[in-house]
Formats: structure tokens, C-alpha cells, sequence
């Protein structure tokens, strides 16, 4: 489209968007603003409509971080000196309690600056991320192999959907806390959402189908046995295996 457009002038700025699952609500979206495609983030939006926001049925698609630029644009901007971005703030606290506040600009949202900027719904396959152990956890199991530099799903997944993960952060945020809990990572062909939130470990040749929430509560611990399958499962308490 950059290089053949059906027009006479092919668009400046094209950004991959996907469609939104339960995991990508806080990604960005587009909106027409101004007379002008914008990129939206969730911390632009106030607080009362954040729940809109992550709407799947309100927003349907979200902002990949693929972005396909004229380079002759980003020269004649650049010259002009009209390279707008807006400044996103975030508060965060970090891991000594101190809160502090991000200031940060979205390479997507420079679109507003650029003329015939446009969107384009991209297949899920063109949309992997790995921000979280949640996601790490997906791209190391045996739902994706790896075929000429490409991550590919597994034939084997009878649904095009990804699983919903959740890890809890305070015992899995870090990827050397992550590995240590998992002996092997389990089979999750078949899984449709995983929950884990405590002190949870993972035994060798576990497998995970459908709905699997695993909580251990303050001072308990769960451990996963080898060899364990979890099918539509909730599992709660303290479960301890100990070598001898």
C-alpha cells in the first residue's frame, strides 16, 4: 500500500492494529479526533472512562507497535520542526514503595503529524508480545513453535484464540522467580484461561485445559505434582510435596 497505492498518493503512516481480546484491554486504540486518525492510550483516558476503554464491544481493535513509515515524511517533519507527540504521564511506585511519575511518548501516536495516516486489522499471527511472564509463559510452551525466525501456533490448538493468562506479580513478575517455579512449562493446548496468585510451583509434564485457577493463599503454598492434569479446575490451600 506504500509502495503500489490505488491512488495517487499512498498514505504516510500505517499502523498494524489487531483485534481486542480479554488480555489486550489496556492497549492502545484509534479514534478520529480533530479531523485527524489518533492513537489513544490508556492513561490519556480519565478515570470514569476507563472501563469504556477496555470495552472489547467499544473498541474492537488495538495498536500492534507495527508501524510502516515514509521515510520522505519523517524528513520533511523533521525540518519543519512540526513533530508533534503528546506527553503520556503515568504514576508508578517502584518496587522500594517510592511512587514516582513516567513521562513518555508513543512512537503511535506521531500518526496525527503524518498526511493519510490510516490503520490496517492485521491477522493475530502478526501480534506476539512478551511485556509479562504471563505472555512469556504462552511463547514457551508448546502452543507455538518456532519455523524460519517465525513463531507459529501449534496445529494441534483447536481454537484460533489465545489463552488468557494471569501470573500473580508478586511471586511471578520476575523472570528468574518465574522459572523457578516451573520444572517444565505445561502443555496448554487446551487451555482457555490460567489464574495463579500465591506461592505456586509447577512440576514436570503438567497439563492445563480449559479453566485452571490455582490461589494459595498468605503463608500456604501449592505445589503442582508431575504429571498432573487440571481440567476446569480450582485448586486452593496449602498443597506441599517434599523430597525425601
Amino acid at each position: 500500500m506504500l509502495l503500489n497505492p490505488d491512488n495517487a498518493q499512498s498514505p504516510e503512516f500505517v499502523m498494524e492494529v489487531t483485534n481486542k481480546t480479554r488480555a489486550d484491554v489496556k492497549g492502545g486504540t484509534l479514534i478520529h479526533y480533530e479531523n485527524k486518525l489518533r492513537l489513544l492510550e490508556i492513561a490519556q483516558v480519565p478515570k470514569e472512562h476507563v472501563d469504556d476503554f477496555k470495552s472489547v464491544k467499544t473498541f474492537k481493535i488495538f495498536n500492534t507497535n507495527n508501524l510502516w513509515i515514509k521515510l520522505d515524511a519523517i524528513v520533511r517533519l523533521q525540518e519543519e520542526g512540526t513533530m508533534d507527540l503528546d506527553v503520556i504521564v503515568n504514576h508508578k511506585a517502584l518496587d522500594n514503595g517510592l511512587n514516582v511519575i513516567q513521562l513518555e511518548t508513543a512512537a503511535g501516536a506521531a500518526m496525527k503529524n503524518f498526511e493519510g495516516s490510516l490503520g490496517i486489522n492485521v491477522p493475530r499471527s502478526r501480534f506476539l508480545p512478551v511485556k509479562k511472564t504471563s505472555d512469556l509463559l504462552l511463547v514457551m510452551s508448546n502452543l507455538y513453535s518456532l519455523a524460519s525466525g517465525s513463531l507459529d501456533m501449534s496445529p494441534k490448538r483447536m481454537f484460533p484464540s489465545v489463552p488468557l493468562v494471569k501470573l500473580g506479580d508478586n511471586h511471578f513478575a520476575k523472570v528468574r522467580d518465574f522459572l523457578r517455579r516451573f520444572a517444565s512449562i505445561p502443555d496448554i493446548l487446551e487451555l482457555d484461561h490460567l489464574t495463579v496468585s500465591g506461592d505456586v510451583t509447577f512440576g514436570r509434564g503438567v497439563s492445563l485445559k480449559g479453566t485452571v485457577i490455582i490461589i494459595a493463599n498468605h503463608g500456604d503454598r501449592i505445589d503442582i505434582p508431575s504429571g498432573a492434569i487440571l481440567e476446569n479446575k480450582i485448586v486452593s490451600g496449602n498443597l506441599r510435596i517434599l523430597d525425601h
